[in-house]
């Protein structure tokens, strides 16, 4: 009966909606890139996926059943945190390390935190910087597939080529950067993590999301608009729209923003708090791509704004009508 009085931090919000028919519709609107994902590293692409999915589940149901907690793997949001860090990992990343940050993500994360609506971070997030931390050279080694239209080339040479992005080869200056690369990038047909590398395919599931109102406009919109105003000021190649269209397709920016930044949970509520949150993820994002040592950086940006979010709401909280009128307690 204890529980029945634990009750969550205002403000309150009701809705139709469910945490179920939200969870499968950010599932539905992630399949394009998965699939796409998959067709472009090949079969090892679907293990790793379904590998992190049914040990996020797993971890959930093993954790709740030995605390005696009501079971909630049913509703999709541990599914969806497998999904989500599946498609952070690079097709060659080892299965057993990729069961480690399933584990990381479900009972550090969010379970001890309270569970689902009580985790200060995207649980997805916080692995995927866990294992960046514990296994970088994994983290940083990306393989690339018959899309990308290098089968014929030799072992040796696939070796040289298959340890970065496009975004770390334009940052370092190793590829020669014109329209048919940022076409490639966003289509697809290029090295990165499993999810992050067909920003079409991003974008469709995006539309979904945003016609089904499922997640704001304010968020991504935002996001994206001051990283792209950041990255023309500060970006080293003037306002040159091709780098620009080169960095907004390229890495995990279009997942992040669209996906991972919108997560109800860490995000602000207030339509003012969403706006700041943005334009926060956008000069985070900017300084890390931009002066950081790596060519990414929105996970950590959105980690951090994560633990902005409290302060966000309380500054941007809306005036109770009739409270301006009121002084001196009159």
């Amino acid at each position: 009966m204890s529980n029945l009085l634990n009750i969550s931090s205002s403000p309150h919000v009701r809705s139709k909606t469910s945490t179920k028919s939200i969870m499968y519709d950010v599932l539905l609107a992630l399949a394009p890139a998965a699939l796409f994902g998959i067709y472009n590293f090949g079969i090892r692409a679907l293990v790793l996926i379904v590998v992190c999915m049914a040990s996020c589940v797993l971890s959930e149901y093993i954790w709740q059943k030995a605390m005696g907690l009501p079971l909630t793997v049913s509703d999709g949001s541990a599914a969806l945190t497998g999904l989500f860090l599946g498609l952070n990992l690079s097709s060659k990343f080892p299965i057993w390390m990729a069961i480690i940050g399933s584990v990381f993500a479900i009972i550090i994360v969010k379970q001890l935190f309270g569970g689902l609506g009580q985790n200060f971070m995207n649980p997805a997030l916080g692995a995927r910087c866990f294992l960046m931390i514990s296994f970088a050279g994994q983290m940083t080694s990306f393989a690339y597939d018959k899309a990308v239209g290098l089968k014929y080339l030799s072992d040796k040479q696939l070796d040289a080529i298959s340890g970065a992005t496009p975004l770390a080869m334009i940052k370092d200056g190793s590829m020669n950067l014109d329209w048919a690369q940022v076409l490639k990038m966003f289509l697809g047909t290029t090295g990165g993590t499993i999810g992050e590398t067909s920003a079409l395919c991003l974008l469709i599931g995006a539309a979904y999301l945003l016609i089904r109102k499922v997640i704001s406009w304010r968020i991504p919109v935002c996001y994206l608009a001051t990283f792209a105003v950041f990255y023309l000021i500060f970006g080293g190649h003037g306002f040159n729209i091709m780098y620009l269209a080169a960095e907004l397709c390229g890495g995990g920016l279009l997942l992040g923003a669209f996906f991972m930044a919108t997560d109800y949970v860490t995000s602000p509520i207030t339509p003012k708090g969403q706006i700041v949150f943005g334009i926060l993820l956008g000069i985070l994002t900017g300084i890390f791509r931009v002066y950081g040592a790596s060519a990414e950086g929105v996970s950590y940006a959105i980690i951090i704004s994560n633990l902005m979010v409290p302060l966000i709401e309380k500054v941007t909280i809306p005036v109770p009508f009739g409270k301006e009128g009121i002084k001196d307690g009159k």
